[in-house]
């Protein structure tokens, strides 16, 4: 569940944008003007005020916002004014320019995602940067990373919860052998992008009945390179997202050193979607609000909007 609120009386989408045009104005940018606003509005609600305030001030409300903000607080804010299609396009892209086979973003992305969203990741990103994500994937990746993230990209799975366990049974034993043979990565590959949410759950369950260990434990126990670190993230999302990016959270603020571009894709991109539901496990996890360790970990104008977009 969403964890964004909105106010008892919405005011309407033009006044949204009078209130922004005169927290822009004045002595200094009232920053807590502009949280109040656009960290209390849905994703439609959104684009429509960016809309408007062009059509009534003639001005580009994203680029209004780069001058007005900074830093951390501007980086969050702008990503959070991205319809989610096109904010996923922008990660992916990020992510493809600093390659690194340890990044998960793209694997986060692709798994996390329903098929239908994936594909409007897709068309966002063709639009944005004149090429394909796949293409992309191609040129700044190799190996059998490669494979698996340019299979998890063009794949678009079934969705519905129908589930041929005579399939998840003879997968299951695929997947334990592939993952012991590291010669058979293109088994793993073909099975994680193409079969259903469902039909992989099933399989990874059957796995662990039939061998009395996780698929996660096995590639743990197999463990020799990068691609079983990318295999080990889209099982993570695949079976639960909203534990996966709990764990993401968690990781992002324990160390010396707060890692803010985790803390942020996390917020913003799960914030419209399951932030409830990624809360509750954070709490069952740490035994801790994220509240508390936001603000233990965040500063200032930062600090307000991950907490009112966390509906705190």
């Amino acid at each position: 569940m969403s964890s964004i609120t909105m106010p008892v009386a919405l005011p309407t989408v033009e006044e949204d944008c009078e209130q922004l045009s005169k927290a822009f104005h004045g002595f200094g940018t009232n920053e807590k003007a502009v949280i109040n606003i656009l960290a209390h509005r849905g994703v439609y609600r959104r684009k429509m005020i960016k809309e408007t305030y062009e059509k009534m001030y003639n001005e580009d409300l994203l680029k209004r916002l780069e001058s007005e903000l900074t830093r951390k607080f501007e980086r969050a804010m702008l990503l959070w004014m991205l319809e989610p299609a096109e904010r996923d396009a922008v990660l992916a892209h990020e992510a493809i320019k600093k390659w690194s086979s340890k990044d998960s973003v793209l694997v986060e992305i692709c798994c996390s995602r329903s098929p239908s969203e994936l594909l409007l990741v897709r068309k966002a990103y063709h639009l944005k940067y004149k090429k394909s994500l796949e293409e992309d994937i191609a040129s700044h990746t190799s190996g059998d990373f490669q494979k698996l993230l340019f299979a998890l990209a063009s794949s678009f799975r079934y969705e519905g919860p129908e589930v041929d366990m005579h399939l998840a049974k003879s997968e299951a034993k695929i997947l334990h052998e592939a993952i012991k043979d590291k010669a058979r990565t293109d088994d793993i590959v073909r099975i994680i992008s193409t079969r259903s949410k469902a039909q992989l759950n099933a399989a990874f369950n059957q796995l662990r009945d039939d061998f009395g260990y996780s698929i996660n434990q096995l590639l743990k126990k197999h463990k020799s390179e990068d691609f079983q670190d990318a295999v080990q993230t889209a099982v993570k999302c695949i079976r639960c997202p909203t534990k996966y990016f709990a764990k993401i959270l968690r990781s992002s603020m324990e160390r010396m050193g707060t890692d803010d571009e985790a803390l942020t894709r996390t917020v913003v991109t799960r914030a419209d979607v399951d932030m409830k539901d990624i809360k509750a496990q954070f709490m069952t996890r740490t035994s801790l609000s994220l509240k508390t360790v936001i603000a233990k970990d965040t500063r200032g104008d930062y600090e307000d909007f991950l907490l009112a977009l966390v509906g705190e």
